[in-house]
């Protein structure tokens, strides 16, 4: 190599370092052992984690399959106490099971599941017992039945139904936004009472539009906030779907860090930014009064820390196979600002994350 190029080059990543330096590093700890399994039961790749009003974390596994994940029940919901014991499984042999993606639970500690494979969102009682179901899974007898093709340009949507659906969340009315993930690329709204209101977006780049609305979330001041994973950002709205702004994360990071599978990116990425640095795998925002906004990506694999207008406050994590470091986190659960539990789909895992204060 040229010596004015290596200088060039020793220059360039010095300043990279020298902007890192400038976003502050995250300390934090993962409980080890967090989750005590029985002998016979073993998780799949973990799609989604929550927790409930007494600290009980809910697991969202790809488990309880050999198979093909469509062609067999992959997806599994186990309840473990606050301490990791294993409590049960919720809804063993239920007729949406089939590909898990997230797991949430409402104010009233009801667990909400959106299964993309089924293209399902099934709210359960606490006890544990379906309350209501939305969408409706393909039938065994359809003709060619299998994953649902990704058509260009894409079939109009269903109002009721889904296509690869993502995630849920909830305003203070107790209406349920769910995101209509990976082929209809929408928002859809539904009353406390299951009944369908409305739905906005489409596939896109545009404010408004989607490339895999991903996770979901809402604050305190009933702003809905999007992970617009493909498009490498986090899309905000009222609750009647009209785009207030976006977020971006723009954080340098090590150019030595390494992906958690697969090749390193080549950046710019061309096409969807699915393992863009930055891009919103998962979002989660903290309880009131001074809430704050965690959002995972890929790649580096990472957490960050925002303000709910998008500034970052710090960083923490890396790819990786031990305690501390990510394997694609998928769903984040942020009961409070200092305590996270995230789960990874790499590393067959849910960790428990806890933050040091601000200082």
């Amino acid at each position: 190599m040229r010596p004015i190029l290596l200088l060039l080059l020793l220059l360039e990543t010095n300043s990279l370092f020298a902007q890192q330096a400038q976003v502050r590093q995250i300390p934090f700890q993962s409980v080890p052992d967090l989750l005590k399994l029985p002998p016979d039961l073993y998780l799949g790749e973990a799609a989604g984690v929550a927790v409930n009003s007494r600290g009980h974390i809910f697991v969202l596994s790809r488990g309880n399959t050999t198979g093909p994940a469509y062609a067999a029940a992959a997806a599994q919901l186990l309840e473990f106490d606050e301490n990791g014991k294993f409590l049960r499984e919720v809804g063993h042999h239920l007729y949406a099971w089939s590909f898990a993606h997230a797991v949430k639970v409402d104010k009233q500690d009801n667990i909400w599941v959106a299964d993309k494979g089924s293209d399902m969102v099934v709210k359960f009682s606490p006890e544990g017992r379906v309350l209501m179901v939305f969408g409706r899974k393909q039938e065994a007898s359809d003709d060619k039945t299998g994953p649902l093709p990704h058509v260009s340009p894409p079939l109009p949507p269903v109002d009721g139904m889904f296509r690869q659906v993502t995630d849920m969340a909830w305003d203070k009315a107790g209406n349920t936004y769910i995101s209509d993930g990976y082929i209809n690329s929408r928002i859809a709204k539904v009353d406390n009472n299951g009944n369908w209101l409305m739905s906005w977006g489409e596939p896109g780049n545009q404010p408004g539009q989607f490339s895999t609305p991903h996770s979901i979330a809402v604050d305190g001041e009933d702003r809905v906030y999007v992970a617009d994973r493909g498009n490498r950002r986090i899309q905000v709205f009222d609750t009647e779907g009209k785009f207030l702004r976006q977020i971006t994360i723009d954080v340098p990071f090590d150019p030595n860090a390494r992906p958690a599978i697969g090749n390193k990116p080549v950046l710019p990425i061309k096409g969807p930014q699915t393992m863009a640095p930055g891009s919103p795998w998962a979002i989660c925002i903290t309880p009131a009064p001074n809430q704050v906004l965690y959002v995972s990506d890929a790649y580096p694999g990472r957490i960050y820390k925002l303000t709910l207008e998008g500034r970052v406050l710090g960083v923490l994590g890396e790819s990786g196979k031990q305690l501390k470091q990510f394997g694609w986190i998928h769903e984040i659960a942020c009961p409070s600002a200092s305590a996270l539990y995230v789960s990874e789909l790499l590393n067959w895992r849910v960790q428990k994350l806890i933050l040091e204060a601000d200082h």
